[in-house]
Protein backbone atom coordinates (compact mmCIF):
# COMPACT_ATOMS: atom_id res chain seq x y z
CA UNK A 1 0.00 0.00 0.00
CA UNK A 2 1.61 3.29 -0.78
CA UNK A 3 2.33 5.83 1.97
CA UNK A 4 -0.34 8.05 0.20
CA UNK A 5 -3.39 6.29 0.51
CA UNK A 6 -2.68 6.53 4.53
CA UNK A 7 -1.54 10.14 4.64
CA UNK A 8 -3.22 13.01 3.00
CA UNK A 9 -2.02 16.07 1.54
CA UNK A 10 -1.77 17.90 4.78
CA UNK A 11 -1.56 15.23 7.62
CA UNK A 12 1.43 16.31 8.09
CA UNK A 13 2.13 18.49 10.82
CA UNK A 14 6.04 19.67 10.99
CA UNK A 15 6.60 21.51 13.89
CA UNK A 16 4.05 20.09 16.84
CA UNK A 17 4.49 22.53 20.18
CA UNK A 18 2.75 20.65 22.63
CA UNK A 19 2.91 20.73 26.70
CA UNK A 20 2.34 17.37 26.96
CA UNK A 21 0.45 14.17 25.82
CA UNK A 22 -3.07 15.49 26.35
CA UNK A 23 -2.02 18.18 24.29
CA UNK A 24 -0.51 16.66 21.86
CA UNK A 25 -3.67 14.22 21.42
CA UNK A 26 -5.88 17.12 21.24
CA UNK A 27 -3.91 18.76 18.35
CA UNK A 28 -3.64 15.49 16.27
CA UNK A 29 -7.37 14.90 16.85
CA UNK A 30 -8.51 18.20 15.93
CA UNK A 31 -6.19 17.63 12.71
CA UNK A 32 -7.36 13.96 12.20
CA UNK A 33 -11.19 15.55 12.00
CA UNK A 34 -10.70 18.41 9.65
CA UNK A 35 -9.15 15.99 7.21
CA UNK A 36 -11.37 12.72 7.81
CA UNK A 37 -15.04 14.87 8.96
CA UNK A 38 -15.36 12.76 11.79
CA UNK A 39 -16.00 14.39 14.93
CA UNK A 40 -13.10 15.62 16.83
CA UNK A 41 -14.41 14.78 20.58
CA UNK A 42 -14.79 10.79 19.12
CA UNK A 43 -11.19 10.79 17.30
CA UNK A 44 -9.75 12.07 21.04
CA UNK A 45 -11.49 9.82 23.23
CA UNK A 46 -11.02 7.01 20.89
CA UNK A 47 -7.15 8.11 21.47
CA UNK A 48 -7.60 8.57 25.47
CA UNK A 49 -8.97 5.37 25.81
CA UNK A 50 -6.50 3.64 24.00
CA UNK A 51 -3.21 5.24 26.08
CA UNK A 52 -5.46 3.62 29.35
CA UNK A 53 -4.69 0.15 27.90
CA UNK A 54 -0.84 1.21 27.64
CA UNK A 55 1.66 4.29 26.48
CA UNK A 56 2.05 4.35 22.90
CA UNK A 57 4.91 5.77 23.62
CA UNK A 58 8.03 4.07 22.92
CA UNK A 59 10.57 6.53 23.81
CA UNK A 60 12.83 9.52 23.11
CA UNK A 61 9.56 11.99 22.46
CA UNK A 62 8.79 9.52 19.51
CA UNK A 63 4.54 7.73 19.82
CA UNK A 64 2.32 5.77 18.08
CA UNK A 65 -1.01 7.26 18.78
CA UNK A 66 -3.55 5.00 17.34
CA UNK A 67 -7.31 3.37 17.94
CA UNK A 68 -10.08 2.41 15.67
CA UNK A 69 -12.99 4.37 14.41
CA UNK A 70 -16.25 2.38 13.23
CA UNK A 71 -16.99 5.02 11.03
CA UNK A 72 -13.74 5.25 9.40
CA UNK A 73 -13.91 3.56 5.88
CA UNK A 74 -9.83 3.30 4.69
CA UNK A 75 -6.67 3.61 6.73
CA UNK A 76 -5.53 7.29 7.92
CA UNK A 77 -2.64 8.31 8.96
CA UNK A 78 -1.00 11.21 10.57
CA UNK A 79 3.05 12.39 11.12
CA UNK A 80 3.53 14.84 13.50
Amino acid sequence: MPLLDIVAPGAVIPALKVNGKKQALQELSARAAALSGLSERVIFDTLQQREKLGSTGIGHGIAIPHGKLPKLERLFGLFA
